[in-house]
Parts: structure tokens; C-alpha cells; sequence
């Protein structure tokens, strides 16, 4: 998750969160290159004292800054529409989780294991500050490590938003509609995200947490999951 004063991004947990910041990276450079280019040339204009008054054209300097913006921008949308199919590819997914958007809280089926479904929603900070401040919830999501996973969201009131940013996932939820992503997470770990629409008031407080584990517990956990009582606990 984030931490204080952080300006990057948050560390990835998938393949995908990793190609992001590589093209984030690659772009963030040609935009730096650009930037002390033009304030070089904006600085020579400044400060010399050429002066050609017979100048009306260039045909030559012209054709070369209409070609270079041109290059540059294929260097960045190449990268960019690779990486924007890579975020709409399936791939055979194993396990299919759905998500359902309220306010203020999301519900999840694992429809694959018995209509396995339970409420999350935020829960309050206790005083030893055991869990995080608006992000912390009561029910999380458990999900195996190492597995495509693909995740069906939608919402029964107005339009939220699933995002998880470790994960590179954020996904519009609209109601009426049925809209699917996939994630791969490549790591164990407890994973925060919030709804990132604005769909009203404490829109921000809708968390979602994600816990990965490994496949031996999350086949533990579904056998030992009980629609009686909402904890769950994992049984090693």
C-alpha cells in the first residue's frame, strides 16, 4: 500500500502493475528529454543576440519539428496500445470472482465454489492500530497466488469503481451493466484499494482488501468456509 510521501507508484504485486510503471517510466523519460530541450532553445532565444532580418522562411527546420513530434509519439503509442491490450486479455482463468457495488459497501460471490457470498464493509480503527484507518474491512477477499483470476463487477445503485493499484486493476462498476477484468497476483500478501468514482458522499470509504495466499490455504479455507458465521479463517 501507499505510504507517507510517497509520489511513486504504490509496488506492484501482478505482471501487469509491473508493465504499467515501465511504460509510466519509458514515457515519464521522453517527456523529461523534451522538457530540457525546449528550455535549452528557449534559453539561447533569450539570451543571444542574433539577429536575421531577412529571414522569412525555413522549409528545412520546419519538415525536421514536424517529423520529430511525429517519432515521439510513436515511440509512446506502440508501448501504450500493447500494454492496453494486455490489460483486456483473458487468459483462461482459473477461479471467477464477482463483485457487486452498494452503498457503502461491495458484496462477492465465488460462484465456482458452492455460491460461496459475504458482505466487506469498512470497519473502524481500533486504538493499538491494528488495522489501517478507512482501508481495514471486515470480510476480505481471499484469492490464490500464482492463478489468472477474473473478476466480474457491477453495481446495484449508482457507478462505483474496483481499484486495487498493486494489483493494476480498476475497473468501472455500472448498474445495469456487467463489465469483467483479469489479474494474475504474483506474490502473498494483504493488498488495499477504495472505490475510485465519485458516486457521493464518503464515496472514498468503500475499501477493498485483498489477501493472497497460497493455493493449499485457499483450498483449506473453502472447505472450512461456514455461511453461518461471516470471519474468515484461514486454516493452515
Amino acid at each position: 500500500m501507499a505510504t507517507w510521501s510517497n509520489f511513486n507508484y504504490q509496488n506492484s504485486a501482478s505482471p501487469l502493475m509491473e508493465q504499467i510503471i515501465f511504460f509510466h517510466d519509458h514515457t515519464l523519460i521522453i517527456l523529461i528529454m523534451i522538457t530540457i530541450l525546449v528550455a535549452y532553445l528557449m534559453m539561447n532565444l533569450f539570451f543571444n543576440n542574433y539577429i536575421n532580418r531577412f529571414l522569412l522562411e525555413g522549409q528545412m527546420i520546419e519538415l525536421i519539428w514536424t517529423i520529430l513530434p511525429a517519432i515521439t509519439l510513436i515511440f509512446i503509442a506502440l508501448p501504450s496500445l500493447r500494454l492496453l491490450y494486455l490489460l483486456d486479455e483473458l487468459n483462461n482463468p482459473l477461479i471467477t470472482l464477482k463483485s457487486i457495488g452498494h452503498q457503502w459497501y461491495w458484496s462477492y460471490e465465488y460462484s465456482d465454489f458452492n455460491n460461496i457470498e459475504f458482505n466487506s464493509y469498512m470497519i473502524q480503527s481500533n486504538e493499538n492500530l491494528s488495522n489501517f484507518r478507512l482501508l481495514d474491512v471486515d470480510n476480505r477477499i481471499i484469492l490464490p497466488m500464482n492463478n489468472q483470476i477474473r473478476i466480474l463487477v457491477t453495481a446495484t445503485d449508482v457507478i462505483h469503481s474496483w481499484t486495487i493499484p498493486s494489483l493494476g486493476v480498476k475497473i468501472d462498476a455500472n448498474p445495469g451493466r456487467l463489465n469483467q477484468t483479469s489479474f494474475f497476483i504474483n506474490r502473498p500478501g494483504i493488498y488495499y484499494g477504495q472505490c475510485s468514482e465519485i458516486c457521493g458522499a464518503n464515496h472514498s470509504f468503500m475499501p477493498i482488501v485483498v489477501e493472497s495466499i497460497s493455493m493449499k490455504n485457499f483450498i483449506n479455507w473453502i472447505n472450512n468456509y461456514s455461511l453461518d458465521d461471516w470471519k474468515q479463517v484461514l486454516v493452515s
